[in-house]
């Protein structure tokens, strides 16, 4: 999945990858959220985290992913690496029907109101000015930055337990 950006063919945007993490003890629970945002030909790399008393796993899975794009100074090509079907599937294909919907998703015939509905909303502003390329990776695979956002997000709820 590739998004529109506002000049996504812009000579002066640069390739970044954010690898993202959401974790929970509890659902909800106490949960933190967790990015490395990586720009490959420089091999300059920001690491942040954060965690909250009272939350779900999708909503840090999504937190992950926002607070790594408002990282972003200027439109930028960005691929998200991420073990997190709900983001994915979220941006691929649920978020386009909730905006034709107002917002709203459908649950049997009726529409009813999105879960997190703040962060995708933030996050569609955000991939307005991105290019975006989703890549799903395996969660507890072994795969290097998936593992370190896991425990810099575990790491990032303790205080709260």
């Amino acid at each position: 999945m590739t998004t529109p950006a506002a000049d996504p063919h812009s000579a002066n945007q640069v390739e970044v990858q954010l690898f993202t993490d959401g974790a929970c003890s509890g659902n909800p629970g106490p949960g933190g959220w967790a990015f490395i945002l990586r720009h490959p030909s420089t091999g300059k790399e920001i690491e942040r985290s954060g965690g909250e008393r009272l939350t779900t796993n999708n909503r840090m899975e999504l937190m992950a992913v926002v607070k790594g794009l408002e990282t972003l100074t200027r439109p930028t090509r960005v691929e998200l690496l991420t073990d997190s079907v709900y983001v994915g599937k979220g941006l691929t294909e649920w978020m386009p029907k909730w905006k034709a919907n107002g917002w709203k998703r459908r649950e049997g015939k009726k529409l009813v109101e999105v879960k997190n509905e703040d962060l995708w909303r933030e996050l569609d502003q955000l991939i307005a000015t991105h290019r975006l390329k989703y890549t799903r990776v395996a969660g507890h695979s072994g795969h290097p930055e998936n593992d370190r956002c896991d425990m810099l997000a575990v790491a990032a709820y303790q205080p709260y337990r």
